[in-house]
């Protein structure tokens, strides 16, 4: 009895499915908007966003005029960290081109530098543009090391050895490419959008047909209906899945250096949650432009913002930090990175797979719970 009522459970949902899949056939923007378009973004952000600052604008001030001054400025401007934008001898003039952002940063080289650097004391001060944070805190570190180096060859073997020497290594993104860091996270970030943007207009658009009458008629229960129409989306987000890491691998060269197993339990437990959050708000909203709307905002800035995608979670506020914790997104993206990028496991990544595996079941027993066999 069992058995038969197994049976007949698993044919009602692989015929539910079936049902899905002759809906997706015909209907070429679903397929678009789940396999086209996370690929499509994942180029355009990948290659438009980044936080590699270099070829910055220079101004230089030399009021020195001297062959060590010159050589100083060619040291700096030698490499693609700065670009010689503007050079004269008034401090003045090159605030003015500060302003008027023609140059990010000005090297002033004051009158007797070199004799300064000859006594050991030799100065240059930088002035930076900090409107941008970002880019002058970077170009600040980029000036100081450059300057740094160049004043050890100017002083040679007078130069005293300091009683302690720092070597770094940098582990698993050891160029500092902020493609390794951002792909991960955008990866996760458009799978978000995408896995609740195209179940969320399924049960909405039955809803609007008029064609749930005919399946209320049918014999199939609320959790055969639920299960049914996320399978053949689950099938079309793990498609996902390996077109999205396929294409960072290809353009972004992101590795792949920890489990397997790790990563394909994560996409498949985050991908069931986010469809079940779709499909949650299709129940709810029963209408196809509602329901894009709240699937847009209920996934695009949680996923944005809480996730770790851009900003890290440290840096947040601490109530903002514990909502973050119910974001599938974050658990995902640290997932993807401690696979992709620090080779981790199943033996590190557990908490993350356990929190994936409980939003997972909640969404689907909200959407089975809030399917009502009425009409009304």
């Amino acid at each position: 009895m069992d058995s038969t009522y197994a049976k007949r459970t698993v044919g009602r949902i692989l015929a539910m499915a079936g049902k899905e899949v002759l809906h997706i056939r015909r209907d070429v923007r679903t397929l678009y908007l789940a396999l086209a378009m996370p690929v499509l973004l994942l180029v355009l952000f990948g290659f438009g966003i980044s936080f590699d600052v270099d070829h910055l604008d220079l101004a230089v001030v030399d009021q020195d005029r001297t062959a060590l001054s010159r050589e100083l400025v060619r040291q700096v401007t030698a490499s693609e960290e700065f670009v010689l934008a503007w050079e004269g001898t008034s401090p003045e003039e090159a605030i003015r081109e500060l302003r008027r952002g023609h140059a990010v940063a000005v090297m002033v080289l004051p009158h007797g530098f070199s004799e300064d650097v000859a006594r050991g004391a030799g100065q240059v001060q930088l002035l930076m543009d900090g409107a941008d944070g970002n880019t002058a805190t970077q170009a600040l570190a980029k000036a100081q090391a450059l300057v740094d180096v160049a004043g050890r060859r100017f002083a040679g073997a007078t130069l005293p050895a300091p009683p302690l020497e720092v070597r770094v290594r940098t582990l698993f993104n050891p160029n500092g490419r902020s493609a390794l860091f951002l792909v991960p996270g955008l990866a996760a970030y458009l799978l978000a959008i995408v896995a609740v943007l195209i179940t969320a207009l399924t049960v909405a658009r039955e809803w609007e047909r008029g064609s749930m009458e005919q399946l209320f008629a049918t014999p199939v229960g609320r959790l055969e209906i639920v299960v049914g129409k996320l399978l053949p989306y689950l099938g079309i987000g793990l498609l996902q899945v390996l077109l999205v890491l396929t294409v960072g691998a290809w353009l972004f060269d992101v590795p792949v250096r920890g489990s397997l197993v790790a990563l394909g339990l994560g996409a498949l437990l985050f991908l069931v949650g986010m469809l079940g959050q779709g499909l949650l708000i299709s129940v709810i909203t029963r209408n196809q432009v509602v329901a894009t709307q709240v699937a847009t905002m209920s996934s695009m800035l949680p996923s944005m913002l809480l996730s770790g995608f851009i900003f890290p979670i440290e840096n947040l506020p601490p109530p903002l930090r514990v909502i973050s914790l119910l974001i599938p997104a974050r658990h995902f993206v640290t997932t993807l990175r401690g696979v992709l990028l620090r080779g981790n496991g199943l033996d590190v990544l557990w908490p993350q797979l356990v929190a994936l595996t409980l939003f997972a079941a909640l969404m689907l027993t909200l959407a089975t719970r809030r399917f009502q066999r009425r009409l009304d």
